[in-house]
């Protein structure tokens, strides 16, 4: 007989070991379809490979890995994360209430993040769209260095400043900046550009839902009307093609 599903349990981890802790939380996804971890010292892979229609609602610091390989389920976490979180993320949702570390996104294939604050290094490295699936990333402070570097596909919308060596070796997708680039800050094989109207849809979208997301933290929300955006986006299919022999 099928152990009938309850709406939410709450589990404490504590200093229990990554693997320990994972065991409990894939033991309270199978009973519950929304799971509150709390007492989260750096545990790694939480929510690793979390399918739709299960939830994790973190209450402390995950630790490297949350949400890799996820494919549809939804985290929220109530603090910091720490690096490569979402990594090659195929579907789902990701929200931050702080900051996150590096490589978040890394190879990220379909989903979404919102982050409050800021990131660290190489966010967005190796992101990737395929049909239907177009991976999205909102950071809503500064980046750390190597934003998008190579990028294939996919959106990041930047609301803070970007650091150094941005979207380095970017080849495909597109990232949105709040503030416009000096035009020898644009990286060689990229063209930076106004917004246009279709442009501005997408930001209203991402941009009211980065408000919803952190409604109670922001004081006032974000203007979400899409002005004064600028895109960064490869200048052809093939952006690098000179730099190789045919």
């Amino acid at each position: 007989m099928a152990q009938e599903l309850t709406a939410r349990v709450s589990v404490e981890l504590g200093t229990a070991h990554f693997k320990e802790a994972n065991e409990q939380v894939r033991a309270a996804l199978e009973r519950a379809d929304v799971v509150e971890l709390h007492r989260v010292y750096a545990q790694r892979y939480l929510g690793c490979a979390m399918p739709a229609g299960k939830r994790l609602e973190i209450h402390g610091t995950p630790g490297n890995d949350m949400a890799c390989y996820m494919d549809g389920g939804a985290i929220e976490v109530f603090g910091n994360a720490q690096d490569q979180i979402g990594n090659t993320m195929n579907a789902g949702s990701i929200v931050i209430h702080g900051r996150c570390g590096d490589a978040a996104g890394y190879a990220m294939r379909g989903g979404e993040i919102f982050v409050r604050d800021g990131c660290g290094w190489r966010v967005g490295i190796h992101m990737k769209q395929y049909e239907q699936k177009r991976p999205t990333i909102v950071i809503g402070g500064d980046a750390g260095s190597f934003l998008g570097e190579y990028m294939a596909g996919g959106v990041i919308v930047l609301l803070g400043r970007p650091g150094e060596y941005l979207a380095t070796g970017m080849h495909g997708g597109v990232i949105y900046l709040r503030s416009k680039l000096d035009a020898r800050d644009v990286p060689q094989g990229l063209v930076l550009e106004a917004v246009d109207e279709a442009d501005k849809e997408l930001l209203r979208d991402l941009l009211g839902r980065y408000n919803d997301a952190f409604a109670d933290e922001l004081g006032a929300p974000l203007a979400d009307d899409g002005e004064g955006f600028w895109r960064l986006r490869p200048a052809s299919s093939r952006p690098y093609a000179s730099m190789y022999a045919n």
